[in-house]
């Protein structure tokens, strides 16, 4: 059923328009020129004005169930304040969804409010199931009529249905798929809500590979071209298996720890496989942050930007980084954290455990170190911002464009233009203490025989110090309150990334601990430290 389909389902929508009756197409017109149809004021009257009373609720919500109710999806439109999207969408309920018996029963309202309950039935081919949810609906007064409408949103008809989006039924376009953990644990979106649309996406590139059979099912298709999302089946598929690289017990502990800060995001590798061991993600689009996210990610880049220092000869470790109370680049001051005493005889490592920003932009203006350097450092040691990588799923590897003037400087500090996710920092870091890159991946590519992206990493000296520092910023420097009682071989580095337009920055971190990284940030959470380092101590504690 596709797009066949919903042509047919636009046809019908036409054909009502212009062959129904007169009382159907003058709804229509008189909606889409400002509210719809359903009897309303003549162009003498005086529209009203200010929210609907109640009498005004119950006698619109009571019109437009009642339509909906027996199927006429262009006189429940007429009711509503945007008839053309609402009528497709309604016919499509009863056409390309298949929903037919529809009872809808209101609940009490809250003001011009008006919470219901859908008991309905999904029949396709001989087979029927029942379908029971729950939705809500505004009414508010149309602005040109002053008629009282149903304020129209996809949600109306089901609450998970976004602008765009439809319903449709039949037999879904992959089979169904069994998704298990590396050692054979079974994931569900239930168990690990955060993973519902990654499971989403493996269904639907990997269904015809996992040896599984198609169900019939009532399905949310999505207009981003997104995967399928399933509501109801009616006729059961055969599962294939489907092994990912996922460990059941490190996601459950990223779940977690993602819920305790809004709009955070947090992603668990293996550095010596580059196999993805937890993905999570606490937002309520839907959107996975952790892999295609596309946001400046603060001091955590300065592993990248040290790496090229110690690579292109300007300093060690143990050589000069001074940290000042300002730097000017081409005429931009840069300064650091609130309260950070200068130190002018620092060494990287000292100025990378406290997180100075001076020091790094000091730095950049040494030779040989040109505008292409930090890009060419991330690109060809750390494999980022090519656009090669093949996880298994849609993501996002990076972006450090080679950048002049200011931004050069901003670069360097995670700011500028360079833009990261969780996936890519946690990536960074597993290749700052191997001194490999290892393309992170949530499938293996022997299922599919694609080819993993390649770089050529570290020097196994550079890659000794960035951990030994790495180290250091977990027990003495910006780290250490959120790796505070992990044991084994840990290390760390903070960040915080200013966004235009808002007062409180990301909070950005990434971390290790002994053949686990990890890395996190959280929309507005504040300096590293204070909600992506709690999220990366757990999922590495869960890890260890």
């Amino acid at each position: 059923m596709g797009k066949g389909v919903k042509v047919a389902v636009v046809g019908g929508v036409f054909a009502v328009m212009v062959g129904g009756a007169g009382y159907g197409a003058y709804n229509i017109v008189s909606a889409i020129g400002g509210g719809g149809g359903g009897g309303g004021s003549s162009a003498a009257d005086t529209p009203k004005s200010g929210p609907p009373d109640k009498d005004e609720v119950r006698e619109t919500t009571e019109a437009f169930f009642g339509a909906w109710e027996k199927g006429q999806a262009t006189e429940a439109a007429s009711y509503t304040n945007n008839a053309q999207a609402s009528g497709a969408l309604l016919t499509a309920y009863g056409e390309e969804a298949r929903i037919g018996r529809v009872d809808i029963t209101p609940g009490t309202p809250r003001g011009t409010v008006v919470p219901f309950t859908v008991k309905a039935t999904v029949s396709l081919d001989g087979a029927s199931k029942p379908l029971r949810y729950t939705s809500s609906v505004k009414v508010v007064r149309g602005q040109t009529t002053g008629r009282a409408l149903v304020d129209w949103k996809p949600s109306v008809v089901h609450p998970d249905l976004r602008d765009g989006d439809t319903l449709v039924t039949g037999e879904s376009a992959q089979p169904p798929i069994e998704a298990v953990d590396r050692d054979g644990t079974v994931l569900t979106k239930e168990k690990y809500p955060s993973l519902g649309p990654v499971l989403d996406t493996l269904r639907q590139k990997y269904g015809d590979k996992a040896g599984g059979t198609p169900a019939v099912e009532l399905s949310i298709r999505h207009a981003n071209e997104a995967a399928d999302t399933p509501l109801l089946t009616l006729t059961e598929g055969k599962a294939g298996k489907l092994r990912t690289t996922l460990s059941a017990g490190v996601q459950a502990a990223a779940e977690k720890a993602v819920k305790a800060y809004p709009e955070s995001s947090v992603v668990a590798v293996k550095p010596s496989t580059g196999e993805v061991l937890a993905v999570a993600n606490h937002r309520d689009d839907g959107f996975n942050a952790a892999f295609q996210g596309q946001v400046a990610p603060g001091s955590t880049m300065k592993i990248i930007t040290a790496a090229m220092l110690i690579d292109s000869g300007v300093t060690s470790m143990n050589g000069p980084a001074p940290c000042t109370d300002t730097a000017t680049w081409q005429s931009q001051t840069f300064k650091n954290l609130t309260g950070m005493e200068p130190n002018e005889g620092a060494s990287l490592a000292n100025s990378f455990l406290r997180s100075c920003n001076t020091a790094f932009i000091k730095l950049i203006d040494e030779k040989p170190i040109s505008d292409a350097s930090l890009t060419q450092e991330a690109q060809e040691r750390f494999g980022l911002g090519r656009d090669d990588w093949k996880t298994g799923i849609a993501s996002f590897d990076g972006s450090v464009p080679a950048s002049g003037g200011p931004d050069r400087a901003a670069n360097a500090i995670g700011q500028g233009q360079v833009q990261m996710n969780p996936l890519n920092m946690a990536s960074v870091t597993a290749t700052a203490i191997t001194g490999t890159f290892r393309q992170p991946y949530l499938v293996s590519p022997d299922l599919d025989g694609r080819e993993l992206a390649q770089a050529k990493g570290l020097s196994a000296d550079t890659a000794a110090q960035l951990k030994e520092m790495m180290r250091l910023t977990a027990t003495q420097g910006t780290g250490q309150k959120a790796m505070s009682g992990l044991g084994g071989d840990i290390g760390a580095k903070t960040g915080s990334a200013e966004v235009d337009g808002k007062a409180t920055s990301d909070s950005w971190f990434t971390g290790f601990r002994d053949d686990v990284a990890a890395a996190a940030m959280a929309q507005q959470g504040g300096h590293g430290g204070d909600a992506a380092g709690p999220i990366v101590a757990a999922v590495l504690r869960a890890g260890g």
